[in-house]
């Protein structure tokens, strides 16, 4: 059949030789950002792909390697960005450089009005603060009696199993900026989020120190590969 040329025999060219419409620059300038795909963005910060691949192309491959998953993409070391051909330090940079600033926007997006109105709201403030995840991380988030968040606070980093969330440091902070309510999360590198019975355990410790302090810790976040356990929305925060 004859008829336009697909991407697919485009991608044998350069950006150059493409029609004016498929050229991600131009496409972002004539029909505005969000028509383009996340492979033309990835190729608009790389500028040109290698011997076999156009710069989409090569964003695709990309894309592909972590199951077009952006977060997945944004663990991304320079190291393993730059094992494809084609993208040497300097695009790795740019691409971790894109993500990082996307990342920040999402972590502002989260908290823009300073309310915690509910815990996929406090998951999404604490997704993007894990900046490895491979090791287990444990944050407090700070709340005044209106849910207004007065601070987030990486309490510990450990290993592949567990950190060390020392009531003590935790209520101190609180005691300090004056919080009155606490979201507490970490994050299992294994990718599951269901808690543990240590979890559990260190749940019930922090509630029962909180009320001895008229704090209350109204929930507890357990982060897992792109899904979350709630405590609270399990209605598991009774002790």
């Amino acid at each position: 059949m004859v008829g336009k040329s697909t991407d697919r025999t485009d991608e044998r060219k350069s950006i150059k030789e493409w029609a004016s419409d498929d050229r991600p620059r131009e496409k972002m300038m004539h029909k505005g950002k969000s028509a383009l795909s996340n492979a033309e963005l990835i190729a608009i910060l790389i500028g040109s792909g290698n011997a076999t691949q156009s710069a989409v192309a090569l964003s695709r491959s990309i894309l592909d390697s972590v199951g077009n998953n952006l977060i997945e993409l944004s663990n991304l070391t320079l190291g393993d960005l730059m094992k494809h051909k084609g993208i040497g330090e300097a695009k790795a940079v740019s691409i971790m450089a894109a993500l990082e600033l996307g990342k920040r926007r999402r972590v502002a997006e989260a908290s823009a009005d300073d309310i915690i109105k509910d815990s996929a709201t406090a998951y999404e403030h604490f997704l993007f603060l894990i900046d490895n995840p491979g090791q287990e991380h444990f944050f407090v988030m700070y709340l005044n009696q209106n849910n207004k968040l007065l601070k987030t606070e990486c309490i510990s980093k450990g290993g592949l199993t567990q950190v060390v969330a020392d009531p003590k440091v935790i209520f101190k902070s609180a005691l300090d900026i004056g919080a009155t309510n606490l979201i507490v999360c970490h994050n299992h590198p294994s990718g599951n989020p269901t808690p543990s019975e240590t979890d559990r355990l260190l749940t019930k410790k922090l509630v029962a120190a909180g009320k001895l302090l008229d704090i209350q810790v109204t929930d507890h976040i357990i982060i897992g590969k792109e899904q979350y356990y709630s405590f609270l929305e399990r209605g598991q925060m009774i002790f």
